[in-house]
């Protein structure tokens, strides 16, 4: 099972700071290596600044279902909805800070 990081809330990566019903993700964060529920959990516990995942990286499984315990490329958490093995549901407000996560602009 992944390790996930930060200042959660339950065992399906919710945290302190996104706790609904759909926060259910966690990203690996390219900079460390490490699963956090979100960027202000990183920040809260680690010393260095975020490096995001360039395009070219897409492919990476850097996303945690919470819900089902499996990880998802980048490229598939993008266009989705709910979780491809599950169906667990996730939050589309999350695409409001993909800019923070991964590098769009390439």
């Amino acid at each position: 099972m992944m390790q996930v990081y930060g200042l959660l809330v339950d065992d399906e990566t919710r945290c302190e700071h996104y706790h609904s019903a759909v926060d259910i993700i966690a990203i690996q964060f390219k900079c460390c290596g490490k699963f956090y529920p979100c960027y202000q959990c990183h920040n809260a516990c680690e010393d260095h600044p975020i490096e995001r995942w360039s395009k070219t990286e897409f492919d990476q499984h850097a996303i945690l279902c919470g819900h089902c315990k499996k990880t998802l490329s980048i490229k598939q958490y993008m266009g989705a909805t709910h979780c491809p093995h599950c169906q667990a549901q996730f939050n589309m407000g999350c695409q409001k800070h993909y800019a923070i996560y991964f590098n769009t602009d390439e």
